[in-house]
């Protein structure tokens, strides 16, 4: 199996949010049909690219949450988060 292509700078900068925002543009004219067929393999591409940057985002954040730790005496506490 190919090594998926790295997240190009313009996507990797993106918040989730918007990076959420314009995947919903794409999946919107994908579904409506009405693309020229080199536009909408160009826009299925970024879309792809969209959604692996999204769950990027979401494990990082999953990561970040999993940190925080209840204690003994029912306070919570965070452990830094080691992205190394």
């Amino acid at each position: 199996m190919a090594a998926a292509p790295p997240i190009p700078a313009d996507i990797a900068k993106l918040s989730f949010e918007d990076a959420l925002a314009e995947l919903e543009q794409i999946v919107g004219r994908l579904e409506a049909g009405r693309s020229k067929l080199d536009d909408a393999i160009a826009a299925y591409e970024r879309g792809a690219l969209l959604k692996r940057h999204c769950e990027a985002k979401l494990r990082e954040a999953q990561m970040k949450v999993e940190q925080i730790q209840l204690q003994p005496d029912g306070s919570l506490t965070t452990k830094p988060l080691d992205t190394k």
